[in-house]
Protein backbone atom coordinates (compact mmCIF):
# COMPACT_ATOMS: atom_id res chain seq x y z
CA UNK A 1 0.00 0.00 0.00
CA UNK A 2 1.30 3.66 -0.34
CA UNK A 3 0.60 6.63 1.33
CA UNK A 4 0.15 10.60 1.18
CA UNK A 5 0.28 12.31 3.70
CA UNK A 6 -1.44 15.93 3.57
CA UNK A 7 -0.14 19.50 5.81
CA UNK A 8 -2.76 20.49 8.51
CA UNK A 9 -1.67 23.41 8.23
CA UNK A 10 -1.29 24.26 4.46
CA UNK A 11 -2.02 23.06 1.31
CA UNK A 12 1.22 20.43 1.08
CA UNK A 13 1.26 16.92 0.55
CA UNK A 14 4.15 14.28 -0.12
CA UNK A 15 3.80 11.59 -3.47
CA UNK A 16 2.72 8.08 -3.07
CA UNK A 17 4.97 6.88 -0.54
CA UNK A 18 5.76 4.13 1.74
CA UNK A 19 4.19 4.67 5.53
CA UNK A 20 7.82 5.63 6.89
CA UNK A 21 9.17 7.62 3.72
CA UNK A 22 5.34 9.76 3.84
CA UNK A 23 6.16 10.44 7.61
CA UNK A 24 9.59 11.35 7.36
CA UNK A 25 8.44 13.85 4.73
CA UNK A 26 5.80 15.48 6.76
CA UNK A 27 8.11 15.88 9.85
CA UNK A 28 10.70 17.55 7.74
CA UNK A 29 8.00 19.68 6.24
CA UNK A 30 6.46 20.81 9.64
CA UNK A 31 10.13 21.09 10.97
CA UNK A 32 11.06 23.68 7.95
CA UNK A 33 7.45 25.43 7.52
CA UNK A 34 5.99 25.23 10.55
CA UNK A 35 7.80 25.06 13.80
CA UNK A 36 6.99 24.28 16.42
CA UNK A 37 3.33 22.81 15.77
CA UNK A 38 2.96 19.55 16.27
CA UNK A 39 2.54 17.33 12.61
CA UNK A 40 -1.53 17.34 11.68
CA UNK A 41 -3.24 16.66 8.66
CA UNK A 42 -4.87 13.72 6.86
CA UNK A 43 -3.06 10.25 5.40
CA UNK A 44 -4.69 9.03 2.33
CA UNK A 45 -4.46 5.26 1.41
CA UNK A 46 -3.69 3.85 -2.29
CA UNK A 47 -4.83 0.33 -2.21
CA UNK A 48 -3.85 -2.05 -5.23
CA UNK A 49 -1.04 -1.77 -7.67
CA UNK A 50 1.48 0.66 -6.49
CA UNK A 51 2.27 2.06 -9.99
CA UNK A 52 -1.16 3.09 -10.78
CA UNK A 53 -2.04 0.45 -12.89
CA UNK A 54 -4.96 -1.84 -12.79
CA UNK A 55 -2.25 -4.60 -12.33
CA UNK A 56 -2.72 -8.25 -14.69
CA UNK A 57 -5.51 -9.52 -13.66
CA UNK A 58 -7.63 -6.83 -13.71
CA UNK A 59 -6.72 -5.90 -17.20
CA UNK A 60 -7.33 -8.83 -18.02
CA UNK A 61 -10.84 -8.98 -16.24
CA UNK A 62 -11.10 -5.55 -18.04
CA UNK A 63 -10.32 -6.91 -21.33
CA UNK A 64 -12.69 -10.17 -21.23
CA UNK A 65 -15.76 -7.75 -20.56
CA UNK A 66 -15.08 -5.42 -23.15
CA UNK A 67 -14.74 -8.13 -25.62
CA UNK A 68 -18.00 -10.12 -24.69
CA UNK A 69 -19.15 -6.82 -24.49
CA UNK A 70 -18.41 -6.39 -28.17
CA UNK A 71 -19.39 -10.38 -29.00
CA UNK A 72 -22.95 -9.29 -27.90
CA UNK A 73 -22.98 -5.47 -29.87
CA UNK A 74 -22.60 -7.14 -32.98
CA UNK A 75 -25.21 -10.08 -32.58
CA UNK A 76 -27.51 -7.22 -31.99
CA UNK A 77 -26.68 -5.08 -34.87
CA UNK A 78 -26.76 -7.93 -37.21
Amino acid sequence: MNYRYWCGECSFKTPWLRASEGERLQLEHYAGRHPGTPPGGQVEVRRGDPDGGCGRQGCLALAAVALVLLVVAAAFLR
